[in-house]
């Protein structure tokens, strides 16, 4: 991929998508830790608490504007134990970016995509790893969550424009 011409101004975008729980953040580090100087940034943490996923594909389209035009772009972080923004981060035009989280992909920046990389796993286990990691106290909102990302899904058509698709399970 890092061969072909830069889709991100002078860098290369790969989008780590699927649903919650499927392994995104494994494979993103993973993928970082082969390609030098590789930025990732967590898509969760351009949401605005369990009800932003709506938002994320503006959120994200704001971000990648500069970068393409090849100036460095910025982002908010939403701090999920203060439920609030917090700092703001940057990303820096050039080399290799992989946006990972639910909803990192949407048609509005399909232009800007090297690569769409589709994570998915049998709902059940994907359920026991968000509960085993954020605990059975947010079962309620795992499951608003995941209905919200069917929806989104189902609406977008993102696994059926991946490039390539990954099974964890």
């Amino acid at each position: 991929m890092l061969a072909a011409p830069p889709t991100l101004g002078p860098g290369h975008l790969v989008c780590v998508d699927g649903p919650a729980g499927s392994g995104k953040t494994t494979l993103s580090a993973a993928l970082a830790e082969v390609v030098p100087a590789t930025q990732v940034v967590h898509c969760d943490e351009l949401l605005e608490g369990w009800r932003g996923l709506p938002g994320l594909a503006a959120t994200v389209a704001a971000l990648l504007a500069p970068l393409a035009a090849g100036r460095a772009g910025r982002w908010r972080r939403w701090d999920w134990y203060a439920d609030g923004w917090a700092e703001t981060r940057s990303v820096r035009p050039g080399g290799l970016l992989v946006l990972d989280g639910v909803g990192c992909w949407s048609p509005r920046i399909a232009h800007l995509v090297g690569l769409l990389v589709w994570v998915e796993a049998a709902s059940d286990l994907r359920l026991a790893r968000g509960i085993a990691r954020d605990g059975e106290h947010l079962r309620a909102e795992w499951e608003q969550w995941r209905r919200d990302e069917d929806e989104l899904f189902a609406r977008s058509g993102t696994r059926e424009r991946a490039d390539m698709v990954v099974r964890t399970d």
